[in-house]
């Protein structure tokens, strides 16, 4: 015990304030990984490498030549191909490091006006009778629960939202994807709700919604065509006809902002 109490004191004299950021910015890196590895559905992506890794393990105890040589030949380009697989996450990575390379994300501006544009986007599509599927994609990446839809990665405004969900629009009877304070796809189809003690008068919409929210932390508002009304999707449970207050009080604790209720109407 003392031979480890003068190890960590020997430790901790050595170590250096350059030392100390230079540990920093290494978590910093792991974090951000892991992060896009979380959001991104990038698991089942690693796990497949891990099982290629096996695979090249094997090959090698086995004395596979041929499976041996293939396997090498893809490891020695696999930092290529891990670039090539992320070049998404990567590019938007990078974006978010450029516009706040400190916090890396959103300030509580941007956060604010993006509560407000899909605030008023939603009760501008009810009051005009258009039925609506907002999901807001949280800790789990969605890419492996729904059918995937039209590409955007545009910014968040009501007019857009409202363009999309019009009857003309050939996208309007998907779901638009809300990802990292910026709509990623429209069109988007999502998985039905398999509970058999729902309601009978919910319709597909509200299904779909339910569905996702079931499998995911998403949060889907939704839109109802037949009775102009606002409705909330989470974790399997379904809130019909909320108001304008619920709704913003629901979108600001997603983004992890304080509401203040004075706000005008929109």
């Amino acid at each position: 015990m003392q031979t480890v109490i003068e190890n960590l004191k020997l430790i901790l004299t050595t170590i250096r304030f350059m030392d100390l950021i230079d540990l920093l910015l290494v978590w910093l890196v792991v974090y951000r990984i892991l992060l896009l590895i979380k959001s991104s559905g990038a698991v089942q992506i690693f796990s497949g490498l891990g099982i290629v890794a096996i695979a090249y393990i094997s090959s090698i105890w086995a004395e596979w030549a041929t499976f041996n040589w293939i396997l090498e030949k893809f490891f020695s380009n696999l930092f290529v191909i891990v670039v090539i697989l992320f070049q998404g996450e990567i590019r938007r990575a990078l974006a978010q490091i450029g516009s706040n390379p400190f916090l890396f994300g959103s300030n509580v501006a941007q956060e604010t006006q993006i509560v407000e544009e899909i605030a008023k986007a939603a009760v501008q599509l009810a009051d005009r009778g258009f039925g609506a599927l907002i999901v807001l994609e949280r800790e789990i990446g969605l890419e492996y629960f729904i059918e995937v839809g039209t590409e955007l990665d545009s910014n968040i405004t009501a007019e857009l939202l409202l363009s999309l969900f019009h009857t003309t629009s050939p996208l309007h009877d998907g779901a638009v994807i809300i990802r990292k304070g910026r709509m990623a796809m429209a069109g988007c189809f999502l998985p039905l709700s398999k509970n058999p003690i729902l309601d009978k008068n919910l319709g597909t919409r509200h299904r779909a919604a339910i569905g996702l929210t079931e499998e995911t932390d998403a949060i889907v508002i939704v839109v109802s065509e037949e009775k102009s009304a606002i409705g909330i999707a989470h974790g399997g449970q379904f809130t019909p006809q909320v108001g304008l207050s619920e709704l913003r009080q629901t979108l600001y604790d997603v983004y992890g902002l304080k509401y203040r209720t004075e706000r005008g109407t929109l």
